[in-house]
């Protein structure tokens, strides 16, 4: 009987101790588990302000509606949708013929300026010559008026023949007149310098500048590729369309200038700076990563710049955290083989060289 006894007690004690432990450590791990919630929060919230992200962010390119400033006829389209293209590459072409007789009309033009310039040179040298032969003849004139003066009253010479003399003097002289303002006139041609380079005069001047305009517009209405890129949205352009002055043909979108744009929060941008570096990854290769660096923080929030600017003068307005658009250059070419498209959702990760202290929180 007491063997039987012996055993039941050693159990009931056994368990007890074991109820006991347990209570005991139950304070012990949750307080202890609550610690080490605490710590791992610390160190997180330590190393965490280092880094600013943002999902709220896109590929962007140099793109352009491409145009021209003349109207004409499209006799060429030189590429097709989605083709690459090199700076200075010919895209389109409208018809030339109209060009080509306005350039020629105006060819014409600037050597009837110089002919003109010859013609007033030379009508300037005759009436110089007309003028003096003309001096000459007035001074007869006024000899032979002199010595019939002289003898009329005697009788020498009758007054008719005194008469004749004196009205030859005034028509003489009058016509010495005209042929001065003739010279003025011819004078006046050549910016009154009778031995004037042809190329100085106003009329080969204008006649030069409008060969010029003539000549620009035929440049014009042959359209190349401002920069390398990629073509798109060729087929809305056909030959034999009249392409009006100023209207989009079809764009083009560079794939040398890419750029990376996020719309960070205004309260992520405490310790960002221009210079900083970046990481980006990109939504359409999941796993590749390009590197770039801050290029530039933008002075004013989208709001800013939306049809409608918030009124926060009305009596229901409500705080909302503002957007400030950041650019980021892209510094490495990515992966090979993965390119970036302009509208391409991304991610970025700004280092800010930016470490938090126990010292903030207090």
């Amino acid at each position: 009987m007491s063997q039987t006894n012996t055993v039941p007690r050693n159990t009931s004690n056994a368990g007890f101790r074991r109820a006991n432990r347990i209570k005991l450590l139950r304070p012990v791990l949750m307080l202890g588990g609550l610690l080490v919630v605490l710590i791992i929060s610390l160190i997180f919230w330590l190393f965490g302000g280092q880094y600013v992200s943002s999902d709220d962010t896109y590929v962007d390119a140099a793109k352009v509606s491409l145009s021209t400033d003349v109207s004409g006829l499209v006799s060429d389209v030189d590429v097709k949708d989605n083709q690459h293209v090199e700076a200075g590459q010919v895209l389109f072409k409208l018809g030339q013929a109209q060009f080509d007789i306005a350039v020629a009309a105006a060819q014409a033009q600037l050597a009837q300026a110089q002919l003109d310039v010859a013609s007033a040179k030379r009508g300037y040298a005759e009436a110089v010559d007309e003028i003096a032969a003309q001096r000459i003849q007035i001074q007869d004139d006024q000899s032979n008026l002199s010595k019939y003066a002289s003898v009329v009253g005697a009788g020498g010479v009758t007054r008719a023949t005194y008469d004749d003399a004196r009205y030859k003097l005034a028509a003489d002289q009058s016509k010495l007149t005209q042929l001065q303002d003739l010279s003025g006139v011819q004078l006046a041609k050549l910016a009154n310098n009778p031995n004037i380079d042809p190329t100085q005069t106003p009329e080969y001047q204008s006649a030069l500048a409008q060969l010029n305009n003539a000549k620009l517009q035929q440049a014009h209405s042959i359209v190349r590729a401002p920069y390398s890129g990629t073509v798109t949205m060729v087929e809305q352009l056909q030959p034999g369309m009249f392409l009006p002055a100023g209207t989009a043909a079809f764009g083009l979108v560079s794939d040398t200038d890419i750029w990376v744009t996020a719309q960070p929060k205004e309260s992520d941008l405490t310790w960002v700076k221009p210079g900083q570096s970046v990481d980006i990854t990109v939504d359409a290769y999941p796993g590749k990563k390009w590197t770039g660096e801050v290029q530039s923080i933008s002075p004013a929030s989208g709001s800013e710049f939306s049809i409608l600017p918030a009124q926060n003068s009305s009596g229901n307005w409500v705080k909302v955290v503002q957007r400030i658009p950041l650019r980021v250059q892209i510094k490495s070419g990515g992966p090979h083989g993965f390119v970036l498209r302009d509208g391409m959702s991304a991610e970025i990760s700004i280092d800010t060289n930016h470490h938090r202290h126990l010292s903030d929180l207090f």
